[in-house]
């Protein structure tokens, strides 16, 4: 049945995450992400290229967990729309034109899904192959050894979500875990 029909009258379904909650939860990722430790002692590139591979770690960790709560599809697919909507932005900000940005928004959505794929099989294998596909993704290099330590962040971050209160994660109180320095 079409959302008009159960919530007339303009009322949002109330299942719907508010613009807000979104914000604070996409905010704590990407200031995350732009930690300085990451780039100065993980030796992630400081480049676009590094930044983007960041942001996609940290989100993937947080859908990763959101994909583990009850009732949260919603929140999930609303945070990856404003991913994908601040990616437009930041595409156009840059003077990417606008024939060239549906191209470039498809492999921005192929790296992720890519990545997603590559961090949850290795998760399933165990430490070393975590470590593996991120010094292949992050670090272009699957024997760089920095991503053992990039590996060791993520799992903690993992264990860290996985117990974060539903109410913390939906208010973008998120639980990473301090990066070693």
């Amino acid at each position: 049945m079409s959302s008009l029909f159960r919530w007339p009258l303009g009322r949002k379904d109330p299942g719907t995450p508010s613009p807000a909650t979104i914000e604070a939860i996409y905010g704590a990722i990407v200031a995350q992400a732009r930690r300085p430790v990451f780039y100065e002692v993980f030796g992630v590139p400081d480049t676009v290229e590094g930044r983007f591979d960041m942001v996609l770690l940290h989100l993937w960790m947080v859908l990763r967990s959101l994909r583990e709560r009850p009732d949260s599809e919603r929140l999930a697919q609303a945070l990856f729309d404003h991913f994908c909507s601040d990616m437009d932005a930041n595409l156009r900000e840059m003077g990417v034109g606008d024939l060239a940005v549906p191209k470039r928004m498809r492999a921005f959505g192929e790296a992720f899904y890519g990545r997603a794929r590559a961090y949850d099989a290795a998760l399933a294998e165990g430490d070393s192959a975590l470590a593996a596909a991120l010094s292949r993704n992050v670090y272009g290099d699957p024997e760089a050894a920095r991503g053992g330590l990039l590996a060791a962040y993520a799992a903690e971050t993992l264990a860290a979500l996985a117990v974060a209160g539903d109410a913390a994660v939906r208010d973008g109180v998120l639980p990473f875990a301090e990066p070693a320095s």
